[in-house]
């Protein structure tokens, strides 16, 4: 797998993203001398850079079917391995609870001290998300009912497991249009899918 690192934070983290068509991608966060992982693939680079933020803490997994390497990295470094939490002791997180189904569960990490909210499934960024038309879009099968708890927060960084993150000023606001606007542009989402995967 072809990656390279994305949404470089500095010592707050980064993230790591594979060149394909649904492009994954996962990210490391930093605070207080300790590292999260959160929707890990297992990158060598990525890894390692990681540990140079901070001593392993703890691996977060947000989506429940977003298994890659999180059970794995959190085994390697002896660290709990949380799936879907809905809290996260000693961390500087909070979680909100965006789907709770049989077959779809998922958390938002929201890190209120950096003004960063850490997306899974429900939130992207790559056309399958925004057919090319917005900085970020709803899930398409989210998109009669979208995660309307995720528009109340004002993030100044905006994280997701499918594409790049969005930032500074505009990224409250991408937000808020994701998420009222998800409805009125299913259709135009539905109509450029099957070219998506097109670069």
């Amino acid at each position: 797998m072809e990656q390279r690192v994305c949404d470089d934070f500095g010592p707050d983290g980064f993230g790591w993203i594979v060149d394909e068509p649904m492009t994954r991608t996962s990210h490391a966060l930093a605070s207080d001398g300790k590292v999260w992982l959160v929707d890990a693939l297992d990158s060598a680079e990525a890894i390692e850079r990681a540990l140079e933020l901070g001593e392993p803490a703890g691996v977060v997994q947000l989506l429940d079917r977003h298994n890659r390497d999180c059970a794995a990295l959190a085994a390697r470094f002896g660290v709990p391995h949380a799936v879907v939490p809905d809290e996260l002791p000693e961390s500087p997180f909070t979680f909100v609870p965006v789907m709770r189904r049989k077959r779809w569960r998922e958390s938002a990490l929201w890190w209120p001290e950096r003004r960063t909210l850490v997306v899974a499934d429900a939130l992207g960024t790559n056309r399958f998300y925004t057919a090319g038309k917005a900085p970020l879009g709803v899930h398409v099968l989210m998109r009669l009912k979208p995660p309307r708890a995720l528009a109340a927060f004002e993030p100044e960084r905006i994280l997701v497991g499918h594409g790049e993150g969005v930032y500074g000023p505009e990224a409250a606001g991408a937000l808020r249009d994701a998420v009222a606007e998800s409805r009125r542009r299913l259709p135009g989402v539905l109509v450029r899918l099957p070219f998506a995967g097109r670069s």
